[in-house]
């Protein structure tokens, strides 16, 4: 952190603004470890949807108050955005959530796509970044699968470099793993699809609410995240260079706008939704006033979040991996070594012995301690690190309003579970 911002990070005043943080079940505090299926919301973005209702509630391009205000409102979440990403405002897209946008994109790309031609996936993805893709091979296209090193499970650069050829036209990576939580080296894999004259797609929906997105030091041509995964409502944002939106056509009803980044906006959208991913990305940047007062502008103030975030997950992520450790049986996927933590996010799978994971989160959650079990439609990965038939694994998510004390009860609850 600089040293303009908080000496420590100011967990009570993060807490606050997230109501549902009170909850209580079985006369315990809920202790919600799931963020990576989707965190909790901020009260700023329950008001932003409760005010669109309220005072704006209407359909696009009227000439009366409540439409006017519908499009400020679409306007000033899509600039919220562009900072989000670092991109301009025409370079954002809303959509229904991330997997409904990959697919309708790769349909469109598809248009231009002839067979033989190939598509590039890895093994560590998310379902929604694979299944799109796999979809164009009922046209003829080729899908290669990139694999991993399953000792820290990051993904074979040098099967990536393999699988990268004169016939590539499209890469699908994301930036980091929903289930082990690896973070792919993004800027380095865009290079090499575009030095093959590919197009280069990634899946941030992981990675946002861990680490700052810089769309335009990455120069991908399209990312695609999910408000709900950074504290906002479940919808998709997508960010598409200008001259890809331009140059792809999506599938539209033909009274819609051909104008970019609309025309790619099936439908009427949900646009008390919109409201809260504006006041989402808002609050992040609350945040990181809070944390370093001397910030300028709203990019200013969510590079400062992120900084004060990624520190704060980081001191967690260290407890929860030194106790983990400790107890017999467990098995960790992923990077476990502290010097290589900028390599992975707070996301954590583990299997303990040969028990089920779907009684472990239950036994958790009994206690109040929410976590998830399963694949978590990463398929593929699951496939590859021999669990999918075993039930999968169990897996505990940390974002920065989680804390040291629901750490210590998870660590005290799975304890109690292996010594029965």
């Amino acid at each position: 952190m600089h040293s303009a911002e908080a000496e420590s990070f100011d967990i009570a005043w993060v807490r606050e603004q997230f109501p549902s943080l009170s909850l209580q079940y079985n006369h315990h505090g809920s202790a919600f470890l799931d963020g990576p299926a989707g965190t909790q919301v901020p009260k700023q973005v329950m008001d932003a949807v409760q005010y669109y209702f309220l005072g704006a509630n209407a359909n696009t391009y009227g000439a009366f108050l409540t439409s006017q205000r519908t499009n400020e409102t679409i306007a000033s979440a899509r600039a919220a955005m562009a900072d989000f990403f670092n991109c301009d405002s025409n370079e954002v897209v809303f959509g229904q959530n991330m997997t409904t946008i990959t697919f309708a994109l790769a349909r469109a790309i598809g248009r231009e796509l002839n067979a033989g031609d190939e598509i590039v996936v890895t093994t560590l993805d998310h379902d929604a970044n694979v299944a799109p893709w796999r979809a164009l091979e009922e046209k003829g296209v080729v899908i290669r699968q990139v694999d991993i090193r399953e000792t820290d499970c990051t993904l074979d650069l040098d099967d990536l470099n393999r699988k990268i050829t004169a016939k590539t036209k499209l890469v699908a990576v994301g930036y980091a793993s929903n289930m082990v939580g690896t973070i792919n080296p993004i800027a380095e894999i865009t290079k090499m699809a575009h030095a093959a004259g590919a197009v280069m797609f990634v899946d941030a929906v992981h990675y946002a609410p861990h680490r700052l997105i810089d769309v335009k030091a990455l120069d991908c041509d399209f990312l695609v995240c999910s408000p709900y995964k950074f504290f906002g409502p479940h919808m998709g944002t997508l960010h598409g260079k200008k001259e890809h939106l331009e140059r792809f056509k999506p599938y539209k009803v033909r009274p819609a706008t051909d104008v970019s980044p609309e025309c790619w906006e099936t439908g009427t959208q949900v646009q008390e939704l919109i409201a809260g991913i504006g006041a989402a990305v808002d609050y992040i940047a609350e945040l990181g006033r809070h944390c370093d007062a001397t910030v300028k502008t709203r990019r200013e103030a969510l590079q400062a979040a992120y900084r004060a975030t990624h520190k704060y997950e980081t001191g967690l992520f260290t407890r929860l991996i030194d106790g983990l450790q400790s107890i017999p049986e467990i098995r960790i996927f992923g990077i476990t070594d502290s010097k290589r933590f900028d390599e992975r996010c707070s996301t954590l799978s583990f299997r303990l012995g040969d028990h089920n994971p779907t009684k472990i989160a239950t036994f958790l959650g009994e206690r109040g301690i929410f976590t998830w079990d399963g694949n978590f439609y990463a398929l593929n990965l699951s496939e590859r690190l021999g669990v999918e038939q075993k039930g999968g694994v169990l897996r505990v998510g940390l974002v920065h309003y989680n804390t040291a004390e629901e750490v210590e009860r998870l660590l005290t609850a799975l304890r109690e579970f292996a010594a029965r």
